[in-house]
């Protein structure tokens, strides 16, 4: 016995070391990828009470949002279903500086995000203030002569029920935990607070709403020159080494599987064979960027 015991005071070292090691390399791998969509921080801390937070800790959408891997490939699909209004579109070609400063829209769209899901009501209503301000802004002239506004409610309902439709099918789709109909009704129905707060008028609160929805707006929607432009640039990407360049095709390629049959045709995207090659991959990569992404 004397024997082992410096054999296992070695060992437990080892052990220790070893895991370590690899915690600081889960954590370094998790500043990186959060640096590299626009993240360059540690994500702030939660409101965890719920007479403060604007949504309350056990909300579905915090459950939701949490994951970062999932949020990304749904970020993505919302950013391309988005395209195909006209005027939303001849909005963002006139103000938006997306592809000078791609990483800074993400980085304030998260903050958004952040501060609206996990803020206290009082930072959810300063995120929402900002944004309203900067709505204002933004009027014009489409080119086919109709004007648009960013404060127009038919265009914040559509921006709301592209994000909404996209975040919940990721979260279907490659989430950690499966989603019953009634959570993802719940969902639709929490965030429908933060399209009516910032003046959507109406947004669809369930599954049901938002399909009938989808379909009531379709006869608006196609894919214009300035809609084609950032189409090109979101499936470009902003990376420039080969593994960089992999990954985000295949975040790209999971993003094009969540729109609709009918949006995908419109933004001419080809269907990627989603359950023998894109799925399995997308889900492997998810689950790495969840690891190195988890909470010490």
């Amino acid at each position: 016995m004397a024997v082992l015991q410096p054999l296992n005071a070695a060992r437990d070292v080892g052990e220790s070391v070893t895991l370590e090691a690899i915690e600081r390399l889960r954590v370094e791998l998790g500043r990186q990828v959060r640096h590299s969509i626009g993240f360059p921080e540690e994500p702030l801390a939660a409101c965890e009470d719920p007479e403060l937070a604007y949504f309350p800790p056990d909300s579905v959408t915090r459950q939701i949002h949490l994951d970062l891997p999932a949020m990304l490939v749904g970020g993505l699909s919302a950013l391309l279903l988005q395209m195909l209004h006209p005027l939303a579109m001849a909005g963002v070609a006139r103000f938006s500086d997306y592809k000078n400063d791609p990483l800074g829209r993400l980085e304030r769209t998260g903050m958004f995000v952040g501060a609206t899901t996990f803020g206290t009501k009082v930072e959810a209503r300063a995120a929402i203030d900002q944004v309203q301000r900067i709505h204002r802004a933004v009027t014009g002239t489409a080119p086919d002569g109709r004007p648009y506004s960013a404060t127009d409610p038919d265009l914040l309902r559509w921006v709301h029920a592209a994000e909404v439709r996209s975040f919940l099918a990721a979260a279907v789709r490659y989430g950690p935990t499966p989603l019953s109909p009634a959570a993802q009704d719940a969902y639709l129905a929490e965030m429908a607070r933060v399209g009516l707060d910032l003046g959507a008028g109406w947004v669809p609160t369930n599954r049901q709403e938002l399909a009938a929805y989808f379909d009531s707006v379709r006869p608006e929607l196609k894919l214009t020159a300035e809609g084609r432009e950032a189409r090109n640039f979101v499936l470009r990407g902003v990376g420039r080494w080969p593994h960089e360049l992999g990954t985000y095709a295949l975040l790209v390629s999971a993003a094009t599987g969540l729109l609709p049959t009918w949006a995908r045709r419109q933004l001419r995207l080809p269907a990627w064979p989603d359950t023998l090659a894109v799925r399995p991959a997308t889900i492997a990569i998810t689950s790495a960027v969840r690891w190195a992404n988890r909470p010490a």
